[in-house]
């Protein structure tokens, strides 16, 4: 029964929601070919706005929230060893989707979805400082990188009894997460939203140009307008 549990958690989890929504709401353009070319929710939000990307999002949480609460309802007596399996396993379809030929996402919503229904008490403030550093940074990268050294922090602190499952789901999220670092330390990561700023809105001193996230050469490189990075000290608009 529980393997049939894991077996069903893996083809639910593997189902490509940021493809569905964009094919079905999203117009002609394939999530796949287009902005940085990944499923994920930030593409979505890059490509066709926040509305379908909070779609997204909420789909891909539940992948991992839903699998992770019905083991727990099956099982009442289920340790972290059984209810870890069943989040690493929903967090490695979202990453590696069968339907997609083992191409998905990052994990990250999946993840937080599986780790609310297991420890709901470290993954909230989790949550509140994604949100926190991604309004900060402007980069979805930085902001769940951040998220997830939070929460293994907030486990240790608060529920060590899951800290094992929250080390591994950690490691597999820096590991998905190599190229964003590659590109944060050349500097051409690129920013999801304005960092949001304090006192008067930093004015925009040129526009560089930062090369899109996607597969190193499969495709032509896609350029856009670079968003001012909040770290680097801004020079105030001449009177």
């Amino acid at each position: 029964m529980i393997v049939l549990w894991l077996v069903w958690t893996y083809l639910v989890a593997s189902i490509p929601f940021g493809l569905v929504v964009t094919t079905l709401w999203g117009g002609d353009e394939d999530i796949r070919t287009t902005g940085s070319g990944n499923i994920g929710a930030t593409n979505v939000a890059r490509v066709h706005g926040w509305r379908l990307a909070g779609v997204v999002i909420a789909l891909d949480v539940a992948k991992g929230f839903l699998p992770v609460l019905g083991a727990r309802l099956l099982w009442p007596d289920a340790g972290h060893v059984l209810l870890g399996a069943v989040l690493m396993t929903a967090f490695l379809a979202h990453c590696f989707p069968v339907w997609l030929e083992f191409r998905g996402g990052k994990g990250v919503a999946t993840g937080a979805g599986g780790l609310l229904a297991l420890a709901p008490w470290v993954t909230m403030p989790a949550v509140a400082v994604w949100l926190a550093v991604l309004g900060v940074s402007g980069r979805s990268s930085v902001a769940a990188l951040t998220a997830t050294l939070s929460i293994v922090v907030f486990s240790w602190w608060v529920d060590p009894a899951v800290l094992g499952v929250v080390l591994m789901l950690a490691l597999g999220i820096l590991l998905t997460h190599v190229p964003n670092l590659r590109r944060l330390v050349r500097g051409e990561e690129a920013a999801l939203i304005r960092p949001v700023r304090w006192g008067r809105q930093a004015p925009v001193l040129d526009a560089d140009r930062v090369l899109e996230e996607g597969p190193a050469g499969q495709a032509p490189p896609v350029w856009r307008e670079k968003i001012p990075d909040p770290l680097e000290p801004t020079i105030p608009p001449e009177d």
